[in-house]
């Protein structure tokens, strides 16, 4: 899945003043990597690779929940918390992660995470029970943290200013590529030997690439250790919740995710029964969708700045009510269209309303975006979990009535932030 991230540490992205000032940025006077050399080419393409084997590993689950109900005899609501308890605790670990690089060293923390991770995925598929397979999905996502907190912080510190663009849509890009690959792979392998071989291979193919992340990332050059102020770190979190307009934002973040995920979590449910009756491998490949969402989060960043944050907002909420009132439909092209149409207003309204973060908060942006991320995989744990219940009682009615719920209460709260709030929530749309 596309999931883009923000810094989480209370480092800055990049120091503008300090690269202008510098006479020959980007050259080997100043140590920044710039496009076109080895080094450049090295740095982007091992976090391509690493942000392919975190977001591979986290969300290689989501398409195995049917067969882990019917092996192990639990409800969908409970096999969902494969990914949920790998998410949340994701999402609580960040700025551990980010705070943590400050001290030792960001590729350390990096490669450490890459190698754990992969080596928690190994272990998942020789786990002898769904209770084991949580323990080791819940020490994962502790684990998983250390990439997505450190990687963009790692890339704007190194990379020459004009060369950065690049090397950061690349590694983004990796995160999409991931969520695709890990799912795929995983479900067409277990069509055709089981789903403990399905992890089993990932996790090896895994193992490499923290072997090749940590051979080819350059070493830090202009990373200093920093020390922490536990009291000024504090205040500036809390600091973010005096802005209603910026908690408007995070609850938005939780609900938007919530329901994406909700709906792809139980995806693989309807598809697998009549009238689709669609093999393992089948259904891991309607995760292609995603792809729609690597165009929405680009155009849609565009015409926020033609249109307005707000207006668009609304627009891709709208969007994704219409794409799930669609997979009701009993035809597979409908529901197709209808997931392609949600998802691209998912992508389109997560882009939005996250840069929105970053104009609004006066202070404490790091601080402001990891607070997002935090509430954004929260919600996803959450509704994500929560979802199996409707599942349950309702059957995929139940899903759409419930994420149908979740995104009114979206529209309403995108009406707040743009009419409501103070007068520098408008400004900011």
């Amino acid at each position: 899945m596309k999931t883009p991230v923000r810094v989480t540490s209370n480092t800055q992205i990049y120091d503008r003043t300090a690269r202008a000032a510098a006479p020959n940025s980007g050259d080997e006077h100043t140590g920044y990597l710039q496009r076109g050399s080895k080094e450049y080419q090295l740095g982007s393409l091992a976090l391509f690779a690493a942000g392919l084997a975190t977001f591979a590993i986290l969300y290689c689950v989501q398409p195995l929940f049917p067969i882990y109900s019917q092996e192990m005899g639990l409800s969908p609501a409970h096999v969902s918390l494969a990914l949920s308890v790998s998410t949340v605790l994701l999402a609580v670990s960040l700025p551990v992660a980010g705070f943590l690089s400050d001290r030792i060293g960001r590729k350390a923390v990096m490669a450490i995470s890459l190698f754990l991770s992969s080596l928690c995925c190994l272990c998942t598929a020789f786990a002898p029970n769904f209770t084991a397979l949580l323990i080791i999905r819940a020490i994962q996502g502790i684990v998983l943290a250390g990439l997505p907190a450190v990687a963009m912080t790692y890339l704007a510190e190194e990379m020459e200013e004009k060369s950065l663009g690049f090397a950061m849509g690349l590694y983004i890009s990796g995160n999409t590529v991931g969520g695709l690959f890990g799912r795929i792979a995983v479900s067409t392998i277990t069509d055709h030997y089981s789903w403990r071989w399905g992890i089993c291979i990932l996790a090896l193919i895994s193992l490499l690439a923290s072997v090749y992340f940590w051979r080819s990332l350059p070493p830090s050059r202009h990373f200093k250790p920093k020390r922490m102020n536990p009291k000024a770190i504090i205040g500036l979190f809390a600091a973010q919740f005096r802005d209603a307009g910026l908690v408007c934002l995070f609850a938005l973040g939780a609900i938007l995710m919530g329901s994406f995920v909700t709906l792809y979590n139980y995806l693989s449910f309807r598809l697998i029964e009549p009238p689709f009756q669609l093999s393992q491998t089948l259904v891991g490949w309607t995760f292609l969708i995603y792809l729609v969402g690597t165009f929405s989060s680009s155009w849609m960043g565009t015409m926020s700045d033609r249109l307005g944050r707000g207006i668009v907002l609304w627009i891709n909420v709208m969007l994704m009510l219409v794409g799930v009132l669609l997979t009701v439909s009993a035809h597979l092209t409908v529901v197709i269209v209808g997931v392609a149409v949600f998802t691209f207003g998912f992508f389109g309204s997560h882009s939005t309303a996250s840069a929105w973060v970053g104009k609004r908060a006066a202070a404490g942006k790091a601080q402001a975006s990891a607070l997002y991320l935090l509430f954004y995989y929260v919600g996803s744990s959450i509704g994500g979990t929560v979802g199996g219940l409707f599942w349950v009682r309702f059957e995929w009615t139940g899903i759409v009535a419930m994420i149908s719920v979740m995104l009114i209460i979206s529209m309403a709260a995108s009406f707040l932030l743009t009419h409501i709030l103070p007068q520098r929530a408008r400004l900011s749309a």
